[in-house]
């Protein structure tokens, strides 16, 4: 069954990145992304860091960010179904406005919370 998901720029605290947000649960798997993703080509990767889970409100939300960090902004939303979710490897298809293939999510480095976004198709 397909899940949600959106994109967020964040933007005001430290230098401008992208919060990749997938609904896992009652909670947001996210990622930290130094570019936006929506333009990746196939083969394409970004760097990307694996940070805690965000609570749910952020699916429906853009603006200040609380204690002064920043805002957010929406980038794409839509839904994705996972077809592998291994620890350190998850492969979706998401269903978004602008991003409408398959993506990898591998680790890279765990100690560091070092993760790759890939576009597979």
């Amino acid at each position: 069954m397909p899940e949600e998901f959106v994109i967020l720029c964040h933007s005001g605290y430290g230098p401008v990145h992208y919060d990749l947000m997938l609904r896992t649960g009652d909670v947001l798997a996210t990622w930290q992304l130094a570019a936006d993703p929506c333009g990746l080509a196939k083969g394409q990767s970004l760097p990307a860091k694996r940070l805690a889970d965000h609570r749910m409100g952020y699916l429906a939300y853009e603006g200040p960010v609380n204690k002064d960090r920043g805002r957010v902004d929406r980038v794409d939303i839509g839904t994705y179904e996972r077809t592998v979710e291994q620890p350190d490897r998850w492969v979706v298809d998401l269903a978004g406005a602008k991003m409408k293939d398959t993506f990898e999510l591998q680790c890279e480095d765990p100690q560091r919370n070092a993760w790759r976004l890939t576009r597979v198709s």
